[in-house]
């Protein structure tokens, strides 16, 4: 039996990072003209991570990781 603050954790799951494959196919997918609702559905990655990538690309022109 897992307690309540192992489940919340293991479901939160913002600690996870992202493949750079990921994120290159987000921006891959923006590229192609699919909206952000679009690409959270198909890759089954939260709507804000997706935002996010996409802004970031815009304004640095990367997705890698930034200390």
């Amino acid at each position: 039996m897992q307690t309540a603050s192992t489940d919340i954790c293991e479901r939160m799951g913002r600690l996870q990072e992202l493949s750079e494959f990921k994120h290159g196919t987000v921006i891959g997918c923006h590229l192609c003209n699919k909206s952000t609702c679009e690409i959270f559905l198909l890759l089954n990655i939260p709507r804000s991570t997706v935002s996010g990538f996409i802004k970031k690309w815009k304004q640095l022109g990367t997705t890698e990781t930034q200390p």
